[in-house]
């Protein structure tokens, strides 16, 4: 009798707590309703209570909860007179977002909340610096361009004179993570400009699609910049052969390692040292992939060696599946003609680059650079020397149109080549008109519009 006296006590407490429990559950989904439109319609007075409420009684019902609440926290801390009594909010948001739904994000969360603390100058830069780290961590996509910076900055601060390599290692990790977000802007980008190409509208949504696909390229660019200038006062020759030739040994077959190291020497036209060629080597019997057999092909061609390279730069270009990878190792042997100064290959390289990657920037800028080196070669009086420019500056403009990342740099080059474009006196004294078409000679062979002046 006293067992099923217990038995029935246990049953109704569970009933009742299972009751208690739904009626709370619904208690939070109606204050969370209710929560949400006062958020919505800017009734922050309204909605600041009930967020307290949905933070003490309910905290894991639901994510929307801090991203809402974020949003009248920032609120309410812009008109707030006592900011740090705003910002207190603003804090507990993110770190109970962090404790209740940890897997949701968290990467982003990290990085919103070192970029509040940056903003309004409320924590240490080290406090700052700690919250990127765990957002890199996590996951670098979600780091914003402007944290990037901030966070590589922070390393090359505490690292530059103790530990270089963990700076390289940083710089290409970081590196890597941006061309893959600017590669795939530009897939994205290349599809699009494709079908305004072709003539058709792009609807509301692809419109805005271009848009956003523009500012991150160009944010991304810049930031692609600045970190180049950065690591430039460490990754010198100088630098790079005495750690490279310490580290060979224990990194010889290390793929990752070798990839990186013959990319700074070649990037900082190291190539001339023994130890490059041994690093490409070593690079080769580590990973005989196309993009390693480009850099081989190159030691061969500074060799004397130009049947045996161009064997193998073609081997490696046929090999690459990937569109943009190819594009990239075409490029890699267009600079090395160019260095060569054999103009007229090197811009055969580029234009097959293109073909894979109508969206690189670099090899339209690569071309202008060509065409802005011959002016002497391809002009036997001033206005036709001075039309080489404007060859050189369509192709500037192209770039800056086709790869929003290097929008920076191709407007250095459209302002210089634009300068020196024949003024209406000249174009005048020539019997020519502007507007009219006229072909640049010799190995460029391209025909452009007289400038307007």
């Amino acid at each position: 009798m006293m067992k099923k006296i217990t038995f029935i006590i246990l049953a109704l407490t569970l009933l009742t707590n299972a009751n208690v429990n739904a009626q709370s559950a619904q208690d939070c989904g109606v204050l969370y309703n209710l929560f949400k439109g006062h958020v919505q319609t800017k009734e922050y007075d309204k909605a600041y209570p009930q967020l307290l409420e949905l933070m003490k009684s309910c905290p894991t019902l639901s994510k929307n909860v801090y991203i809402y609440g974020e949003r009248l926290a920032m609120a309410r801390f812009d008109a707030a007179s006592n900011k740090q009594e705003a910002a207190a909010l603003v804090t507990q948001i993110y770190k109970q977002r962090l404790i209740n739904f940890p897997k949701e994000d968290p990467a982003k969360v990290h990085n919103d909340y070192a970029s509040f603390l940056a903003e309004n100058k409320l924590a240490s830069s080290d406090e700052i610096f700690a919250l990127l780290e765990k957002a890199y961590a996590i996951d670098p996509s979600r780091v914003s361009p402007k944290n990037i910076y901030k966070f590589f900055q922070g390393v090359t601060n505490r690292n530059k004179d103790t530990n270089p390599q963990k700076v390289f290692d940083t710089y290409d990790d970081v590196l890597e993570s941006v061309q893959e977000k600017l590669d795939d802007y530009s897939k994205k980008l290349a599809a699009l400009n494709a079908k305004v190409d072709a003539g058709q509208a792009l609807d509301k949504r692809e419109e805005r699609n271009v848009r956003a696909y523009t500012i991150n390229s160009k944010a991304l660019g810049t930031i692609e910049g600045s970190l180049d200038a950065i690591i430039v006062e460490l990754s010198t020759c100088d630098r790079l052969i005495p750690l490279y030739t310490r580290d060979f040994e224990a990194n010889k077959d290390n793929a990752k390692w070798l990839k990186r190291a013959v990319s700074r020497m070649y990037a900082k036209e190291c190539t001339d040292d023994p130890l490059y060629e041994k690093l490409v080597e070593a690079y080769v019997a580590a990973d005989p992939s196309p993009e390693a057999s480009v850099f081989f092909a190159g030691i061969l061609y500074l060799k004397g060696k130009e049947s045996e390279a161009m064997d193998y730069y073609k081997k490696a270009v046929d090999q690459e599946t990937d569109p943009f990878k190819k594009a990239k190792s075409l490029y890699k042997i267009a600079q090395l003609f160019s260095k060569k100064g054999q103009k007229s290959r090197s811009r055969d390289y580029a234009r097959q680059a293109l073909k894979f990657n109508p969206n690189m920037g670099n090899a339209y800028l690569l071309i202008a650079g060509l065409y802005g080196t011959s002016i002497n070669e391809c002009g036997s009086n001033e206005f036709e020397k001075r039309m080489v420019y404007t060859a050189a500056l369509d192709k500037a403009k192209r770039a800056a149109a086709v790869d929003p990342s290097i929008s920076s740099k191709a407007s250095k080059y459209i302002r210089n080549y634009r300068s020196h474009e024949p003024d209406k006196k000249l174009i005048f004294n020539m019997g020519l008109k502007s507007g009219d078409s006229y072909t640049v000679k010799c190995w460029i062979n391209e025909t452009v519009k007289i400038p307007k002046k």
